[in-house]
């Protein structure tokens, strides 16, 4: 289970004490400015990183925290590798069946490590392609990814949150893509993504005025799905109702909405048709149809993942 304690909560010390024992094993721990403790007894051995923290943020959600609280979690090269090994492992973890990815109250990730870039030419980014690795976000992530935002997502951390397959906000939230001001571009989808998002108008506004913009606008334009004041517990909350649906349905669910970024229109329908009539060679699908015709909405289908 999970507790959940706002920061001006005084908890009953012995009740927590009492709850801590009660675990078989508390294998996980996430903590956020002291808002959110999160206990589980997993048989999960999640891998230590030095930019990231990895727990379970409840029985099928892994939580993915990014770790760099002197930089604002600003992107290097450290972290970006770091996180495509963590999105692998999600892939291979049969526990998991849907992840969070989130900062701290001051920044999801305040944007490139710009110290670190400053040092580069032309030459060393081309030949490492630089951040090319957070295209595992999209290459290898079959499984959802919500982006959980507070603080700062400017540049990198932005784009990050755009390569995720939902957006949620806190109040806190400040999005951006100011390149521009240091004399270079969004190169991490700034100018592809978020005008598919948001409109070749707004994008051409974000990306050449550099300027800041509001949770409360980015929501307005499209660009994150909702504003609320816990972002984390909002997020996992998601996380959880959709892990609770077939494995194989959502994917085949979350690839098909992806085409339509891809595709034109005509080329989109004819891909959802297929990844439709493929659910008809799943066991899922004969249970879900078979339960509901017999027992109702209601009822709760016997998922068996294949």
């Amino acid at each position: 289970s999970l507790l959940n304690l706002s920061p001006t909560t005084t908890p009953n010390i012995n009740m927590f004490k009492s709850f801590i024992a009660r675990q078989a094993r508390p294998t996980s721990r996430t903590i956020q400015n002291n808002a959110h403790f999160a206990f589980y007894s997993t048989s999960t051995q999640y891998p230590t990183f030095n930019t990231l923290l990895l727990s379970r943020a409840s029985p099928k959600v892994t939580l993915i925290q990014l770790n760099r609280p002197k930089a604002l979690n600003a992107l290097n090269n450290e972290l970006v590798a770091e996180l495509k090994k963590a999105i692998e492992f999600v892939e291979q973890d049969n526990e998991t069946r849907c992840s969070v990815i989130t900062g701290s109250e001051r920044a999801f990730a305040a944007g490139a490590d710009i110290k670190e870039m400053s040092q580069l030419n032309y030459a060393s980014v081309y030949k490492t392609q630089l951040f090319k690795d957070l295209d595992a976000l999209e290459t290898v992530a079959r499984k959802p990814v919500i982006a959980a935002v507070n603080g700062f997502a400017l540049g990198g951390g932005c784009e990050l949150a755009m390569m995720c397959d939902m957006i949620i906000a806190g109040s806190s939230a400040k999005f951006g893509q100011p390149e521009i001001k240091i004399g270079t571009i969004p190169g991490i989808g700034g100018t592809q993504r978020l005008t598919k998002l948001v409109g070749k108008g707004v994008a051409m506004e974000w990306v050449l005025t550099g300027d800041l913009y509001d949770a409360k606008e980015a929501e307005r334009v499209g660009l994150v799905n909702k504003v609320v004041e816990d972002p984390l517990a909002e997020a996992i909350k998601i996380a959880e109702k959709i892990a609770q649906w077939s494995q194989p349905i959502v994917m085949l669910a979350k690839e098909s909405v992806k085409k339509s970024q891809e595709l034109n229109l005509r080329e989109g329908l004819a891909y959802e048709q297929k990844a439709f009539q493929s659910t008809f060679a799943t066991k899922d699908r004969e249970v879900g149809m078979k339960t509901f015709a017999e027992n109702g909405a209601k009822a709760k289908p016997e998922w068996t993942d294949e």
